[in-house]
C-alpha cells in the first residue's frame, strides 16, 4: 500500500500508528476509484487500494482526505461524506513495516478523469495508475484489493447507504 515517508517504521512520530485518511470515491454510476500499487522494486507484487494517505501536521483527517485525493487523482470536485469504516492495519512496504489507523470517508464526484498532480517520490515509484471499478468487477477480481472485504463493504454501502456511525473493520496484518 503506497504511502509517503513518515518517521520511524510507519509510526506517527508519537509512538502510535500512523493516522491515515482514505476516500471511498464513487462516481454517478456507483463505480469506486481504486489506485494500482506495487512494491517499488517489484511491479509483480501488486494490489489495488483506495486513495488516501497520512495526516500531515495539524490538519484534520477530513483535510488530509481531500488533500490526498487531489494529489493522487487531481479530483477536486467532491462532496466529502461521513466516515464509513475504521481499520487498523500493518504491512511491509518499501523495505519497512507500516502500522496504520485508517479512516475511510465517503465521497461523490461527477468527474471521472484522473490526473495525479503531486505524488511523492515513493508514490511515483509504486503507483501504476487508477481505475473505476463496478461492484461486479470487484467481486470477480483476482487481484489483491485493500481493504480485503471491499466488494462486500461496497455492496452494503450501495444497498443500505452509509452506516449510522463508522464500522470498525477487522485488523489486517500482512506478513
Amino acid at each position: 500500500m503506497p504511502a509517503e515517508p513518515v518517521p520511524a517504521a510507519g509510526e506517527s512520530g508519537t509512538g502510535g500508528p500512523r493516522r491515515v485518511a482514505r476516500v471511498v470515491l464513487l462516481d454517478p454510476r456507483d463505480r469506486i476509484l481504486l489506485l494500482h500499487g506495487h512494491e517499488p522494486d517489484d511491479p509483480t507484487d501488486d494490489w489495488w487500494f483506495t486513495p488516501g494517505g497520512g495526516v500531515e501536521g495539524d490538519e484534520t483527517r477530513e483535510q488530509a482526505a481531500l488533500r490526498e485525493l487531489v494529489e493522487e487523482t487531481g479530483i477536486t470536485e467532491v462532496e466529502l461524506g461521513p466516515v464509513l469504516w475504521r481499520r487498523r492495519c500493518s504491512f511491509p512496504f518499501a523495505g519497512r513495516r507500516w502500522d496504520q489507523d485508517e479512516w475511510y470517508y465517503l465521497a461523490r464526484t461527477t468527474r471521472t478523469a484522473i490526473a495525479a498532480t503531486a505524488l511523492t517520490e515513493l508514490e511515483r515509484r509504486s503507483v501504476a495508475g487508477a481505475r473505476w471499478w463496478t461492484y461486479p468487477e470487484l467481486v470477480r477480481a483476482h487481484e489483491t484489493v485493500y481493504p480485503t472485504r471491499l466488494a462486500e463493504l461496497l455492496r452494503t454501502l450501495l444497498d443500505e447507504g452509509p452506516p449510522a456511525g463508522p464500522v470498525t473493520l477487522d485488523t489486517e496484518i500482512v506478513r
